[in-house]
């Protein structure tokens, strides 16, 4: 073999060599695999020349340059993964998570104020053995004033100020629409309260477009104001502590006769009087009544056979009293700082 073409080996070997061992990146490692295994790299050319040799020299001269060809591959592999895993290494070093460290505590969720109260008066009542009931909050005209013993010149209408979608259809102002579907649909004896949303036109510090009433009916044979005055006083006691006092008031509801309205001391002053009572020591919470004869009549039942009693609270009311919360629209701002404290 011609010593110029073994000479061509060793230079293309030393240069390669030195090349390599100062590459620091797969950029670098790919450009010198182009310099000499290419199309046109320094081996690639080499072995073209092969040709140029006498006969009896290609063999080995073929050996030694295919020799040096995998050579330098098992290098040039070597280096590529060697400058991976360094690269690997950086990164796991740089991305390390130290165990050790406390960990960022996740804020847990919380039920909302008026969820806690509404669960919290469903509960009292189920123990005194009421049924929940639960109807439509898109009403008919019908269930929520005629079949209640306001027709449609009743000017207690214009107390609720209604949302229609027509004549006929409105967003129920009350849960009392219930009661109604419910003795339609079942004969005495009834022992229901009816949860739920409502809306009327209005908004102030006291007054939002939509909140939530527990309404509560009773009916069978011999029911009397005086099991309603149990069912109250047994429910403001379990909702605001045993002894806290409570009152009737006379009062007007289309749907009642006769009717109250119920008072219980200020749970602000103690009864002492307050801005929050207007000095009076009593807060308003709810109104409640015998079923109307009339509404018995419209249902179907004969009110000389039963008679009932029903009542009705804001659970926004009953939850500013518990709380101690003097703007309604607090419950519907979805203020992080004010929800946490429950």
């Amino acid at each position: 073999m011609s010593n110029s073409f073994e000479d061509a080996l060793k230079s293309v070997r030393k240069s390669a060599q030195s090349e390599l061992a100062q590459a620091n990146t797969e950029a670098e490692v790919s450009q010198l695999t182009t310099d000499y295994l290419g199309r046109k790299g320094k081996l690639t050319s080499l072995l073209r020349d092969l040709r140029e040799l006498p006969p009896e020299e290609r063999p080995r001269a073929g050996e030694q340059a295919n020799a040096l060809k995998a050579e330098l591959e098992g290098k040039i592999d070597n280096l590529r993964a060697h400058l991976r895993e360094e690269a690997k290494q950086r990164t796991l070093s740089r991305e390390r998570i130290d165990v050790t460290l406390p960990g960022t505590l996740l804020q847990q969720g919380r039920l909302h104020p008026i969820t806690q109260v509404m669960a919290q008066m469903v509960d009292i009542f189920i123990r005194m053995g009421f049924q929940v009931a639960e109807g439509p909050q898109v009403e008919l005209d019908y269930y929520n004033f005629e079949a209640l013993n306001m027709p449609s010149d009743h000017p207690a209408r214009d107390m609720h100020d209604t949302f229609y979608f027509s004549e006929e259809i409105l967003l129920r102002t009350h849960t009392s629409p219930v009661q109604i579907r419910v003795m339609e649909s079942q004969h005495p004896p009834i022992q229901i309260i009816a949860p739920g949303v409502v809306y009327r036109r209005d908004s102030d510090i006291s007054h939002t477009p939509m909140f939530h009433q527990v309404e509560g009916l009773m009916v069978d044979e011999g029911i009397s104001f005086a099991h309603l005055k149990g069912v109250l006083t047994f429910f403001v006691q379990e909702m605001f502590g045993k002894g806290t006092p409570l009152r009737f008031r006379p009062s007007f509801f289309p749907f009642t006769e006769p009717s109250a309205e119920v008072d219980i001391g200020c749970v602000i002053c103690q009864g002492k009087g307050c801005r929050v009572c207007g000095g009076t020591g009593w807060l308003e919470i709810l109104g409640a009544g015998m079923v109307d004869p009339d509404v018995f009549r419209i249902v179907g039942y004969d009110p000389e056979e039963v008679t009932g009693f029903a009542f009705g609270l804001g659970i926004e009311r009953i939850a500013m009293l518990k709380f101690g919360i003097n703007d309604i629209r607090l419950f519907f701002t979805n203020d992080l700082r004010f929800l946490r404290q429950f």
